[in-house]
């Protein structure tokens, strides 16, 4: 199966192709280009030119592990940085070597920020400048997502220390938590209080989007609905009390990952078991689309969604936080 849609450069990909001879082989590694004529995929022997039409077979697959575990504790910070960043593409995205430049019109910190893995292929002070000039060209305040391990001092990256010495402000602290998929609750395990239901769709309707508190409002941007329905596949996750709509979460599919982002319970119906019952639907989504880790981002200070999210089998894998240009 050829699934064009996961072609994207830079991502791993498995592309099974034809040979001279009529057998088939597999060229597994990153996809560094996909023309119209052939794909170049980049692996541990060298580069694999393959013409598109001897290609019977293309998917991209999960990043390789980094140490020994579990796929959701085994994988390295960069790589699930990436993997976290195919559930929340940006409308636009330039490479500056490993780093990702993303911007969508101002609509969250992950889709307008350059995210800082890998090395940028230039000397920190010619990326800095870079970063400026792409944020400062889309009227965005230039930000930088800086990874690093849970509890190292936040300066200790070098890209971070080099933008503190510029003056460059923390903002939002934020923890990265993995979960092996096979031991997350189900929907069966989850049940409902009185009166209450589930309603699925693969977008956000007006009532989703009605109780997605986005900056502390419901109003989501033109920008902010191209987000939310930017990754392989997703779902939009409303518990009911009869007819209104009290609770909501979305859950979005990667190789190998299912992810789990906006979740809203209304005050009038927390500690009820709601947002148990929505990491549950997304978890039963993950599964019945192969998934075998899930993956969330929340910020270091919502101690009340940390402890939930550890009750449910989550645990730390790394953290980041954003460097925002002083003045912006």
């Amino acid at each position: 199966m050829l699934r064009e849609h996961e072609l994207v450069v830079g991502a791993r990909v498995v592309v099974r192709h034809r040979l001279a001879d009529g057998s088939a082989s597999d060229a597994l590694g990153e996809l560094v280009a996909a023309g119209e004529a052939e794909l170049v995929v980049a692996t541990r022997r060298g580069e694999v030119r393959v013409r598109r039409a001897d290609v019977l077979a293309a998917k991209a697959v999960p990043p390789p592990p980094r140490r020994r575990g579990a796929a959701h504790e085994a994988v390295g910070v960069d790589e699930l940085e990436a993997v976290v960043a195919e559930h929340w593409r940006p409308d636009e995205r330039v490479d500056l070597g490993g780093w990702r430049l993303r911007a969508a019109g101002g609509f969250t910190g992950r889709a307008n920020s350059a995210l800082a893995i890998g090395s940028p292929g230039v000397p920190l002070d010619g990326a800095v400048a870079a970063v400026e000039d792409f944020y400062d060209r889309r009227g965005l305040p230039p930000r930088v997502a800086v990874p690093h391990p849970a509890g190292a001092p936040l300066d200790s990256p070098a890209v971070a220390g080099e933008l503190a010495a510029r003056g460059w402000a923390v903002d939002t602290p934020t923890l990265v938590l993995t979960a092996a998929l096979r031991a997350l609750p189900a929907a069966a395990d989850a049940p409902l209080p009185a009166g209450c239901s589930v309603a699925s769709t693969p977008e956000p309707d007006e009532e989703w989007l009605a109780h997605y508190r986005y900056r502390g409002t419901t109003a989501v941007p033109p920008a902010g609905r191209r987000v939310l329905v930017s990754a392989d596949e997703q779902v939009f996750v409303r518990v009911l009390d009869g007819d209104a709509t009290v609770a909501v979460a979305r859950g979005s599919l990667s190789p190998g990952w299912v992810g789990l982002t906006a979740v809203e319970v209304a005050p009038s119906h927390r500690r009820r078991g709601l947002a148990h019952r929505l990491l549950a639907e997304v978890a039963d989504f993950g599964r019945a689309r192969g998934a075998v880790s899930a993956c969330l981002q929340v910020a270091e200070a919502n101690t009340g969604a940390r402890a939930l999210y550890a009750a449910a089998g989550f645990s730390v894998h790394h953290a980041y936080h954003y460097r925002v240009r002083p003045g912006s």
